[in-house]
């Protein structure tokens, strides 16, 4: 993995956002693949992350999983939407800002009265501001 798989799990366990950011294009199988494993790593942390929650008042749980050489940290909003985020590298500060800030693009989003909550965010400009956080703190 040289990038970060960066997703959004509603209250409800559905997913809500992903992107793989950083991440090469090869072929359309081994991206494929590579997502699904994503999506794996990210879903068995979820366990992890509702066990942390009732330990912590922190919305930030830091790194809460480790698979391989991944890492997975999270932050848990106060209306229990994860944050998850697949990294290789640990730099806490940065990824709190990141978390902080997608959280932040997240509340703009249920603002829109069109948006309907635990909806897929399927917007380009979400997505453009999301991958523009991941390279400012990433």
């Amino acid at each position: 993995m040289s990038g970060f798989y960066f997703a959004i799990v509603g209250n409800k366990d559905n997913p809500i956002y992903e992107a793989e950011i950083g991440s090469p294009a090869k072929d359309a199988i081994r991206n494929e693949e590579t997502k699904h494993l994503y999506q794996f790593v990210a879903h068995s942390a979820l366990d992890v992350v509702d066990e942390m929650v009732w330990t912590t008042n922190a919305l930030y749980l830091k790194t809460v999983d480790k698979y391989n050489e991944w890492f997975v940290s999270a932050y848990v909003t106060p209306s229990n939407v994860r944050l998850l985020l697949l990294h290789e590298a640990k730099n806490d500060d940065a990824i709190f800002n990141f978390f902080k800030d997608c959280h932040e693009l997240y509340i703009r989003a249920l603002l829109n009265p069109f948006y309907e909550q635990n909806a897929l965010i399927t917007s380009t400009s979400f997505d453009t501001k999301v991958r523009a956080l991941a390279r400012r703190y990433l």
